[in-house]
């Protein structure tokens, strides 16, 4: 190995000589088969770095990760050259690897401190979060301190990302390793808190800011608004508006938004639509989402008339209504049962080319299925496949429900086996609304086959399927059925949870089976599992009318020790709410 470096490095010098005389084309072939040769070129090269970059774009790709590291190292202490430099580490951070040996060890040497922070930089706008923080972490296991462009970009990714408790962390090591906390750095920490919803944290750091003589922005004053008006805030929402303006920063058109949207949120529409006078009286113009939210709050509210009004309005500004407009509306006249007025404004939307999506189809699903009107139900969702929209957990819900309904059983079972396929979780209101149809049915039987039809279709159901379904057979009575999906389930090796074996034992005191109930009781024992106050939380609102046979359920399980000592505290309180 010695003797192949000393090689490179003799001929290295001709090959410089040739580079700075621009001579060098003849020798590319054999530079680029030559990677050590090509390193140690570049090395000589250091003095003379628009020599070198000039060198390394003619040769031939795909260049070697030694000699794309060797030029990086020499292009980062000369600003001019920067651009390219970052450049260049946008392809590497593409082409290999971080877990490369080479690659971030080398990235991370003490070359320069502008490369670890670019490469950071890069990541993070990348939508690479997740490397990015591997980047952070190698960084400061090397005492590296990223410059605060980078740390700015870093929480701003993971914001998006809503790592937010990630987030947390690399802030509070952002601070320890001393970067300047400037007003980028924190807008992007208050924009972290914005996605947790954490009013607390956010004051905190505004109240760090002010210490540090940190000065907010519009971005600041509008993050934390927005913070407080999600949050049901409205008082410190304002209060915040009011130092705005004392600071001589004025309140400007994302600002009223969250102020308008926070009182719609509320049901406060009227007070929303006294801001919109403000708003429009400060000469703040109101946008597309200004109206939108308040023709949704106003039909939320039931007033349909005064949000068709602000329609008017919002065109007579010239600001024509998108989507999300439309979605408002449709969703009012849908649940008024306005089908005629529907269609109109569904033939409007398509007049207008304002293109339908999720949230319009599935208003329109939910509507037809409640009517019992699946053969337009079924049309919308083949047009929303056409479009290239993909069905929704909402969808599927929605068709399941409304298949049940119409008493179409076996459609209402060919969607669920759809939704599992697609990735979603059926809960238990699915399962509830297929129990009830075969149930109406007198085929109640029909439920124990589910689960083999879902293994037939390679979707072997897991244990919140066969929960589901022990769940509501034990609620219409069907003890014997859910002890046959039970015993289904355990067939599979799946083992029952704390909620069946309740449920069952439960639904055996219910039918006056005493020693069934206490033998379910006893296997709940044996598996060391118990009554937890999730658990009981959930009886009692299931069986909110029947407190004569919970009372029996607890003292059996008191009996038993599977009583956790946290549910002790509920049934004490139960028990006193009862006596009053």
């Amino acid at each position: 190995m010695g003797g192949h470096a000393v090689a490179a490095a003799d001929l290295s010098r001709p090959l410089c000589a040739a580079v700075i005389k621009s001579s060098f084309r003849p020798h590319l072939p054999l530079l680029a088969a030559a990677p050590a040769l090509l390193a140690s070129l570049l090395q000589r090269l250091s003095p003379l770095p628009s020599a070198a970059l000039a060198f390394f774009r003619a040769l031939p790709p795909p260049h070697p990760l030694d000699a794309s590291l060797a030029l990086l190292r020499l292009l980062a202490p000369h600003p001019r050259h920067h651009p390219a430099a970052r450049d260049l580490l946008r392809d590497l951070s593409l082409r290999h690897p971080l877990s490369s040996p080479l690659m971030l060890p080398s990235l991370l040497a003490d070359h320069d401190p502008h490369v670890p922070s670019w490469l950071l930089l890069l990541l993070s706008q990348s939508a690479r979060p997740d490397d990015a923080v591997r980047v952070f972490d190698q960084m400061r296991a090397r005492g590296l301190a990223p410059d605060a462009h980078a740390c700015t970009a870093l929480l701003t990714a993971l914001a998006r990302a809503r790592m937010t408790a990630t987030a947390r962390r690399v802030f509070d090591e952002i601070a320890r390793a001393g970067v300047a906390i400037n007003t980028h750095v924190c807008n992007a920490m208050l924009h972290v808190c914005l996605k947790a919803g954490d009013a607390a944290r956010a004051e905190a750091l505004i109240t760090r800011m002010d210490a540090a003589a940190v000065p907010l922005d519009h971005f600041s004053f509008n993050t934390i608004i927005a913070l407080y008006c999600r949050k049901g805030m409205r008082y410190e929402a304002m209060c915040v508006r009011e130092r705005m303006q004392n600071q001589g920063i004025q309140a400007d058109t994302v600002t009223w938004n969250s102020l308008i949207h926070g009182l719609c949120k509320d049901g406060r529409v009227k007070e929303a639509a006294r801001l919109l006078t403000e708003m429009i009286a400060a000469q703040v113009l109101p946008d597309n989402v200004t109206y939108t939210t308040l023709i949704d709050g106003y039909c939320r509210a039931g007033d349909i008339g005064e949000a068709v009004k602000l329609r008017e309005e919002m065109e007579a500004r010239g600001m024509l209504p998108g989507v999300a407009t439309y979605n408002a509306i449709l969703r009012k006249l849908c649940e008024d049962g306005n089908i005629k007025e529907v269609n109109q404004l569904l033939n409007e939307m398509d007049g207008r080319k304002v293109q339908a999506d999720h949230v319009t189809c599935n208003t329109l699903i939910n509507a037809y299925c409640k009517r019992g009107d699946m053969t337009s139900a079924c049309k919308v969702r083949r047009k929303m496949l056409e479009s290239g929209l993909q069905l929704n957990q909402f969808t599927y819900k929605a068709l399941i429900h409304g298949f049940c309904k119409a008493k179409e059983l076996d459609k209402a079972k060919e969607a669920l086996f759809e939704m599992v396929d697609a990735g979603f979780s059926p809960n238990y209101s699915v399962f509830s609304w297929l129990v009830d149809g075969f149930c109406k049915k007198n085929s109640a039987d029909a439920v124990l086959l589910i689960p083999d039809e879902l293994t037939r279709r390679g979707l072997p159901p897991d244990k919140a399927v066969y929960r589901s379904l022990i769940r509501r057979l034990c609620r219409k009575g069907l003890i014997d059925q859910a002890q046959n999906v039970f015993e289904q389930m355990q067939g599979k090796g799946l083992v029952g949870d704390s909620l069946v074996y309740a449920t069952l034992a439960y639904a055996y005191l219910t039918e006056g089976k005493p020693a069934a109930a206490s033998n379910t009781l006893d296997d709940m024992a044996k598996n060391h599992l118990h009554i937890t106050p999730q658990i009981y939380n959930c009886m009692c609102t299931t069986y909110a009318d029947e407190k004569e046979t919970l009372n029996m359920l607890w003292a059996h399980s008191i009996e038993r020790g599977l009583i956790k000592k946290s549910v002790y505290k509920l049934l004490h309180q139960a028990r006193l709410l009862e006596s009053t």
